[in-house]
């Protein structure tokens, strides 16, 4: 290969010149001032007419970008570069949070995409401090949500991100026969921010004096080997409305299934006497323990009366001891938490209260697997058993 050839500035703009005006042929240009190739005087007079004419004083080898070769000493040259690379970091600084000088890959891609058009890809690249070929690598990667972390995003999103990782876990192992460490699945909802609502602890109090006490018959045995065999009960506030309700509800221990509830502006015998009446109609409840805490409500001779005419047993709870009757606690305790999030609640009105209510009950009864029915819904349970 021959030694590359060193022509002068301006022997080049001399050449350029005589070509653009015509003067001399490119055959004469080369024997005058001893080109040899005429290839160079079609490079010259291409990078004049692109408005590259500072590429003259630029050595043999390597043509450096404007304002980047070591002969540029145009101080207004330096200066206007200095301005437009502000105004561009500016810009492009101006898409991340923050003024960060390391951005995420798939944000980072996001930004050479939207701008490649406008500014160099090497310009982007310097903004940000990345290397060119980082950025080739990262393009070459995936950046979105793997299969694995779509399937667990699907799961949250299809429950309204109600449920834990750990109920998470079994469900991929039951509906898609894959086995994950706990961890690993809390890791991912971490990463999407897909954790559930944390309930909120609330203090006890002891209610007044009863007038009807019978003993705890169901002594903590939450779990019953069929349906009617056990129910639990109680009343929960809702102030999230105009004005204050409060809710009155029946489960059944055997499924967890919400049998029956009231939503009432009075925290009264009738609020809990409607709700009995619900959840008995059509039912077989002889000889089901119907246990409760010592509320004033459940004390009544009214309510007493009731539940025996039907045939059911009454039990109650040790006085001030919410473990008692811990399943319907902790129900209430999600209900607020999940459907009442005061991150989302705003200002509601009373039927909007009720509404959701409703809405919970639907999706607890229907859609909310539970581990202990081996991740299926309450009635799903029921039937199956059925």
């Amino acid at each position: 290969m021959g030694k590359r050839v060193q022509y002068p500035e301006e022997v080049k703009k001399e050449v350029v010149r005589l070509k653009v005006e015509g003067v001399y042929s490119t055959q004469e240009l080369m024997k005058k001032y001893g080109i040899k190739n005429k290839s160079q005087i079609n490079t010259w007079v291409k990078w004049f007419k692109n408005g590259e004419t500072h590429r003259f004083a630029q050595p043999v080898g390597k043509q450096y970008s404007y304002g980047k070769g070591p002969d540029d000493h145009d101080e207004f040259a330096q200066l206007k570069k200095k301005v437009a690379y502000y105004e561009m970091r500016e810009e492009l600084l101006g898409k991340v949070p923050g003024n960060r000088k390391e951005v995420v890959p798939e944000v980072f891609i996001e930004i050479v995409e939207t701008f490649k058009h406008k500014y160099t890809v090497i310009s982007i690249c310097e903004c940000f401090g990345v290397a060119k070929a980082t950025y080739y690598r990262w393009r070459g990667k995936s950046w979105g949500p793997s299969e694995l972390e779509k399937r667990i995003i699907d799961i949250c999103e299809h429950l309204k991100f109600r449920i834990g990782h750990r109920m998470v876990r079994d469900l991929l192992r039951k509906e898609h026969q894959i086995k994950l460490h706990r961890n690993t699945v809390q890791k991912i909802m971490q990463k999407y921010s897909l954790q559930c609502q944390v309930k909120k602890k609330r203090q006890n109090y002891i209610a007044g004096e009863s007038k009807v006490v019978v003993p705890n018959y169901l002594n903590r045995q939450f779990t019953a080997s069929k349906p009617n065999e056990k129910w639990v009960t109680d009343i929960t506030y809702l102030p999230y409305g105009e004005k204050m309700l409060y809710l009155s509800t029946i489960m059944d221990l055997y499924n967890n299934e919400i049998l029956a509830y009231t939503i009432s502006d009075k925290q009264d015998k009738a609020l809990v006497l409607d709700t009995l009446r619900k959840a008995c109609k059509g039912r077989d409840v002889y000889e089901c323990i119907l246990h409760s805490d010592q509320g004033a409500q459940y004390t009544s001779y009214d309510y007493q009366e009731e539940a025996e005419k039907r045939g059911i047993i009454t039990s109650m709870s040790r006085r001030g001891n919410c473990f008692d009757n811990a399943v319907i606690e902790s129900f209430h305790s999600s209900l607020k938490s999940e459907e009442f999030n005061p991150l989302n609640r705003g200002n509601l009105t009373n039927h909007t209260v009720r509404e959701k209510v409703d809405t919970y009950m639907y999706y607890y009864n229907y859609w909310r697997p539970f581990s202990k029915l081996n991740c299926q819904t309450p009635i799903e349970f029921k039937v199956m058993a059925a």
